[in-house]
């Protein structure tokens, strides 16, 4: 037979499917645990805890069937990870979803609803469909706010650490995570150990939050804050979520409980691995010469101070309470906790404009907020300068450093592409968002659509108009809140995981 009767063989899949489920089968099977502390809760408050053991029971079977039904999560590798995060990121809070539509909270009860909240809470982004937080029962509330500490850190991360099996990937799956460009430092001989020891801080520091909060109850000093707020609060601020068990947020709480999230959220903003080195081994220097550490302060100051003198001009607050109000804010929006101390969309157009701005700074890489991060604008606007330089000097080699280091083309290029992409999602984002709230009948302005769409894709939470810090975000269409829910996990992963798994040659061995 001739050459054209030959039949063309597809081409091989390049991705090991099985692996990757077999993998997360077995993230499910251990995230039906994470049910049992709002059980307990449930329990102490004499609240039905049957919602959380079936959402256990279906998570853990569920996972527990994938598992057995696939194999090889030992095979995972670097390709291989992008898919497991992406696919991670979408169940996760499909099954967190199930105690609000079990338990029959009517602000919940639908599934797009119930999913919207748990993709919120899981990739801490803090926006909220409820109309009437603290009509929640004590359980849900705090498993609300325990889904952002979940997820916070990472899921991944957290099954970096615990899973034995876990190796050939495990730097792959680290990096995904802790988001951010370069490659991963480790803190020990493995990628393994590094995430445990994140995990212990991050848990030390929420400990240390609680005992401090708690401690404001105790004494008087903050009445209004008892064990279940502190512990509801410190899951939402070391995580940068911003979910409240309160209508007010932490407007509902004293001046010394604001002062000391302030100080907490800027801490879980700075880069995990650096502030290892600075609280346990003393070494202050990791971030007294860090570049990124530098520019996240100053924007932080920056922010503050411009609030600060709106907030003055137009007379909308005065002494302690403008200074903290100002600073709240600033740090608040800029590293994505979404915490509001004050209704915002009650000041000036130019205040809440530069809010606006502050959603797309973020924290910095490798820590527990979200949006573009410190670092990407830090080596963005050193990309530009060395342009210019280099148009006056055309023969001029001039490399882009960080902390002193020439940082590689392939790096600076990732830079840009993520946050081009990202600009792109943003508009695109907020123009589905005008077109469909059009189509609906629902009353979105442009600012407000531009709003939600940032707050959304840079995991803020709170965005203005009727999605402001004391409002919601239900009078959105399903249409729209499954957009705003796909900014959500689009931004969590940092875009370019997803956009790995569109392009042909990710899927070609």
């Amino acid at each position: 037979m001739g050459s054209a009767a030959r039949v063309q063989r597809p081409a091989a899949l390049g991705v090991d499917v099985a692996s990757v489920l077999n993998l997360v089968g077995a993230l499910l099977k251990y995230l039906g645990a994470a049910f049992l502390f709002p059980a307990a809760v449930a329990v102490g408050y004499e609240e039905p805890f049957w919602p959380f053991l079936a959402a256990a029971a279906i998570t853990a079977g569920s996972g527990l069937g994938l598992e057995l039904v696939t194999q090889g999560k030992e095979r995972v590798g670097p390709r291989e990870g992008f898919l497991v995060v992406a696919l991670t990121w979408l169940l996760v809070p499909a099954f967190g979803a199930l105690p609000y539509v079990f338990a029959g909270e009517p602000q919940l009860s639908r599934p797009v609803d119930a999913y919207f909240e748990a993709m919120s809470g899981f990739t801490a982004t803090g926006a909220t469909l409820l109309t009437d937080i603290e009509a929640l029962d004590h359980s849900l509330a705090i498993w609300r706010q325990f889904t952002q500490w979940l997820g916070g850190m990472g899921i991944v991360v957290l099954a970096v650490a615990v899973l034995p099996r876990l190796r050939v990937g495990g730097r792959q799956l680290f990096h995904s995570e802790l988001a951010g460009p370069g490659e991963v430092e480790r803190l020990t001989a493995t990628i393994r150990e590094t995430a445990r020891r994140l995990w212990v801080l991050y848990v030390g520091l929420t400990v240390a939050a609680i005992a401090v909060l708690t401690l404001y109850g105790w004494s008087g000093a903050d009445p209004a804050m008892g064990l279940y707020q502190a512990s509801a609060h410190a899951f939402s601020t070391l995580s940068i979520g911003g979910f409240s068990t309160q209508e007010e947020s932490v407007a509902a709480f004293g001046a010394v409980t604001q002062w000391t999230l302030v100080a907490f959220i800027l801490l879980a903003g700075i880069n995990f691995l650096r502030l290892y080195l600075v609280l346990v081994r003393g070494r202050v220097h990791a971030v007294g010469r860090d570049d990124e550490f530098r520019l996240y302060l100053a924007f932080a100051v920056a922010g503050s101070a411009l609030l600060l003198v709106e907030l003055l001009a137009s007379d909308l607050a005065a002494g302690e309470e403008a200074v903290r109000n100002a600073v709240f804010q600033a740090v608040s929006i800029m590293t994505t906790a979404g915490f509001a101390s004050t209704d915002y969309t009650a000041w000036s157009p130019l205040a809440e404009l530069t809010l606006l701005i502050l959603m797309f700074l973020g924290a910095s890489a490798g820590s527990t907020g979200g949006s573009i991060k410190v670092v990407r604008h830090l080596l963005m606007f050193r990309i530009i300068r060395r342009e210019l330089e280099q148009t006056v000097h055309r023969e001029a080699v001039v490399p882009v450093r960080l902390n002193r280091a020439a940082v590689d083309d392939r790096a600076l290029r990732s830079v840009v592409t993520f946050i081009v992409l990202y600009i792109g999602l943003f508009a695109f984002g907020a123009l589905g968002l005008l077109v469909d709230a059009k189509r609906a009948a629902v009353e979105v302005g442009s600012f407000e659509a531009l709003g939600a769409a940032a707050a959304c894709l840079g995991n803020v939470g709170p965005a203005f108009g009727f999605a402001g810090p004391f409002g919601t975000y239900e009078p959105f269409s399903d249409l729209s809140t499954g957009v705003l829910t796909g900014l959500m996990w689009l931004g969590r992963l940092e875009i370019i995981p997803v956009a790995v798994l569109l392009t042909r040659s990710y899927w070609r061995a």
